[in-house]
């Protein structure tokens, strides 16, 4: 997914669920930091999101615009309603937050995890997928291990200490354990 097209879908969700901010917690939060990633990143078509000042109706915007909609056929990229508790995040989380908000969003805003919060959250979740988002994050330097292991103190000891293991996979992946 590319930046514009997550603006289209942050426009497009917004309308959907009347909603003046949508928060995205999946990897195309990257695309707030940084426009134009690494072609090595892993790419999806997919935005998991949900509105701010109204989480259930992710569902009506999974339903309208989701995976196998109309929306997803004709453009070929989708937004996935999901929850809050969808994501495992760092207390502090909301304060970090990275707007995207252009004339292409049309006066809705996303919310998007910083690079921290959504490393956090993908080593937490631990699937293959996300060590791999989190090695290629770290191996093109848009973000260091120092700002991942100072959010660590934010959650709770056990998925810290599952946190720290992953991320020691994503060292040795690297050749920097």
């Amino acid at each position: 997914m590319k930046r514009l097209e997550l603006e289209h879908l942050i426009r497009a969700a917004g309308s959907i669920a009347d909603s003046p901010e949508l928060i995205i917690i999946g990897s195309q939060a990257l695309l707030a930091t940084f426009p134009e990633p690494p072609a090595e990143l892993p790419a999806s078509v997919e935005a998991d999101l949900f509105p701010a000042d109204a989480p259930e109706k992710a569902d009506l915007i999974d339903g309208s615009i989701g995976e196998k909609s109309p929306f997803h056929e004709t453009f070929g990229y989708y937004a996935h309603g999901v929850g809050p508790e969808t994501a495992v995040l760092p207390k502090n989380w909301r304060s970090r937050l990275v707007r995207v908000q252009s004339e292409n969003t049309r006066g809705y805003a996303g919310l998007c995890l910083s690079p921290a919060d959504l490393a956090i959250s993908k080593l937490a979740a631990g699937r293959e997928k996300d060590l791999v988002f989190v090695t290629a994050v770290l191996r093109h330097r848009l973000l260091s291990w120092e700002q991942i292991e100072a959010l660590m103190v934010e959650v709770s000891a056990a998925t810290g200490e599952l946190v720290r293991t992953r991320l020691a996979t994503c060292r040795r992946r690297l050749g920097t354990s």
